[in-house]
């Protein structure tokens, strides 16, 4: 049975629509009976960016704008412990903008009060906070197909875990579920097991992984429906050409992506090269104003010699030594006792 990929928002949204495959496919991860569930999605645009477009080999390329759609699936679920709230979230590669609008929505849903039937009366109540993220890349730090962030009591001064739930922290704290899907391998020993499978990133028909052959044998109703759904999906022209759109704006986007990154990288290694120049720079000014130094303190240590000759010399000529003791006596040559002499002269 070939299937529409299940990562890709369009194929997953007509999944979310489905109330039974809703059911199904929370109730299975959380591993907590759902009595009843109500599932909206919000579309947006994440990303927009004009691309390039040829028509014909004939005609010159166009400008048109490229929009990468994302959509947020939230489900108000019953369970036997009441009403909660899961937000659901793919992410097919990791970067920077995904990682902000799961931040974001989660603080809007913390904030916003969800209307719930309460004895056959509407009320509006902030409900308990489930995550589930299906993430189309792998996490270096574990192996697990599944992780669940779990939450526990504990009194701290005792060392005694707590039994009883407060619903002031139940709203204020939650558990997340993260499915890393690269590293489904289709293994079908638990019920859990056999839905993943379906998003097993395998046995693809074409290049785009857009369709896939499902080839594991079905024993469950539900999972049976997902299939069904899913085939109808690929099957579908309309639903082919928003997978299609979906394809091209996601690498797209993680192009544009890149070449931002190697921008940036270009930018930060030109600022770095151009700080160390300015600090070469710097460096090179302050040798050029420690050698002025030294050559003024130079020139001050010889002017304060030759004054010291000058009046060694003086001195010497007055006690009436002879110009070749002085020469012996001073270092100086004959020649220049006679023109500091002379300068002697001359000045007076």
């Amino acid at each position: 049975m070939f299937i529409a990929n299940p990562i890709y928002d369009t194929v997953f949204k007509r999944l979310m629509e489905n109330l039974r495959i809703a059911r199904f496919f929370i109730e299975t991860i959380i591993d907590t009976p759902v009595e009843s569930i109500d599932v909206t999605h919000r579309e947006y645009t994440l990303f927009k960016i004009s691309e390039p477009v040829q028509t014909t080999e004939t005609e010159p390329k166009t400008v048109k704008p490229l929009t990468v759609i994302r959509y947020d699936f939230l489900a108000t679920i019953r369970t036997p412990e009441g009403y909660k709230k899961v937000l659901i979230e793919i992410q097919k590669a990791k970067n920077e903008l995904d990682t902000h609008r799961f931040r974001t929505y989660l603080g809007e849903q913390y904030k916003r009060k969800d209307k719930i039937l309460i004895d056959g009366e509407e009320k509006e109540e902030h409900l308990p906070v489930i995550t589930i993220y299906m993430l189309g890349f792998k996490l270096p730090e574990t192996e697990a197909i599944v992780t669940h962030v779990s939450r526990s009591y504990k009194d701290v001064i005792e060392g005694q875990d707590i039994q009883a739930k407060s619903e002031f922290i139940e709203n204020l704290s939650h558990d997340s579920f993260v499915v890393q899907i690269p590293r489904i391998e289709g293994k079908t020993r638990s019920r859990l097991e056999k839905m993943l499978s379906i998003f097993e990133q395998k046995y693809f028909s074409d290049e785009k992984g857009i369709l896939k052959q499902f080839v594991y044998e079905v024993d469950d109703e539900d999972i049976r429906l997902i299939l069904e759904t899913l085939c109808h999906a690929g099957a579908d022209p309309a639903t082919r050409e928003e997978i299609e759109i979906e394809w091209r704006s996601n690498n797209f986007l993680e192009s544009y992506l890149k070449m931002n990154q190697v921008i940036d990288e270009m930018t930060q290694a030109l600022s770095e090269k151009d700080q160390v120049l300015a600090q070469n720079a710097q460096a090179l000014a302050q040798n050029a104003q420690a050698l002025a130094q030294k050559d003024q303190a130079l020139a001050q240590k010889d002017q304060a010699l030759a004054q010291k000759d000058i009046t060694l010399v003086l001195n010497s000529h007055k006690a009436g030594l002879s110009i070749d003791t002085i020469a012996s006596v001073t270092g100086l040559t004959p020649e220049e006792i006679r023109k500091i002499l002379n300068q002697i002269i001359t000045n007076i």
